[in-house]
């Protein structure tokens, strides 16, 4: 960061593919309200928008000094940062990652730079809270979503307190940090900043989350779609669990195990019938968590939860064992891939 007395500079990177519906919008909001000791500079990564993303940004770029916009082949998101802080100019202090799908609170920056600052920490991960929801399924998932059962407590989803943690949605880095680790692994499509966390703490970085700084997230619209994100973020868990041993919490294991068990149930069930007891069980809590949230937001909507978790629940742990069974993966030796 910079010393005392002179103005710390920031690069934000917001990766985008097909977000021209939104984009000049977040670009408004996160420029509002700018940290008055900080020089602040957005990037737009985008991935080959085919909507008119680009052409939204050129044209506010002509109007602004303070933004640019880049062309990321890789189209991922992991990609797309990283291109983005190589191509930082010479003396940025601060990286921040903004999601253009979501929404951000007044004055984002500049909480930021005082979360890095007062925490002294090397990254600052934010509270990311369902919101924004147009259809009944979205306002089920997100509200699933905030509870023990569709998030198994994690800190990043919903929580209140804050403090260092091991991972969290990631916001802001100090761009000496991100740099010596390496940036983004981009062979990761999913779970790339669980694994960056992974390599942080383990050179030696400490992980703030504030929890009062929280975004808006928007669910998936379809059943379809939630199972494709779900199955894709418990194929890049499995990886990250092989590469860094012991990173795996009880909580992430507890998904593959509960889905295997169900399975076998099933399986042996002609022979011992009292094993369906396991799956009945759970499909009693998800019931329960249907009626419960139903009657929590007074809205029919809320019979959906259930259905929601169950299909959170399968499709990651289905992408779990299918990455452990396809994919091979070496643990860690302090080697960095940017690829």
């Amino acid at each position: 960061m910079a010393r005392a007395g002179q103005s710390r500079s920031v690069w934000v990177v917001i990766p985008t593919l097909n977000e021209a519906d939104g984009i000049e919008a977040l670009i408004r909001s996160l420029a509002e309200d700018p940290p008055p000791d900080a020089r602040v500079s957005f990037v737009v990564v985008d991935g080959g928008s085919s909507d008119g993303t680009p052409e939204t940004v050129r044209r506010l770029a002509a109007c602004r000094t303070d933004l640019a916009l880049l062309h990321n082949p890789a189209r991922i998101q992991s990609a797309a940062v990283n291109l983005g802080a190589r191509l930082a100019p010479p003396g940025v202090d601060v990286l921040v990652r903004c999601d253009a799908h979501a929404s951000y609170p007044p004055g984002f920056v500049g909480r930021l730079l005082d979360a890095l600052e007062q925490s002294a920490a090397d990254s600052v991960a934010v509270v990311m809270d369902s919101a924004g929801a147009r259809s009944c399924l979205q306002r089920a998932v997100g509200w699933v979503s905030n509870t023990v059962l569709g998030s198994g407590g994690s800190a990043h989803r919903a929580g209140r307190r804050s403090g260092f943690v091991d991972h969290g949605h990631h916001a802001a880095f100090r761009m000496a940090s991100f740099q010596r680790c390496g940036g983004y692994d981009e062979t990761f499509t999913h779970n790339e900043d669980a694994e960056l966390d992974c390599r942080l703490r383990r050179l030696g970085a400490r992980i703030f989350l504030d929890a009062g700084i929280r975004i808006g997230y928007q669910p998936r619209a379809s059943f379809a779609a939630l199972e494709d994100q779900y199955f894709n973020y418990g194929r890049g868990r499995s990886r990250t669990a092989r590469r860094h041993r012991g990173s795996l919490r009880l909580r992430q294991l507890a998904v593959p195990a509960h889905f295997a068990a169900s399975l076998g149930a099933m399986a042996l069930a002609p022979w011992w019938p009292a094993l369906l007891a396991w799956p009945l069980l759970y499909l009693l809590a998800l019931a329960c968590a249907s009626l419960a949230a139903t009657w929590r937001h007074r809205s029919a909507c809320g019979l959906l939860c259930g259905p929601a978790a169950g299909v959170m629940h399968f499709a990651w742990a289905a992408g779990f064992l299918c990455g452990l069974l396809t994919i091979r993966e070496p643990g860690w030796r302090g080697a960095v891939s940017t690829r």
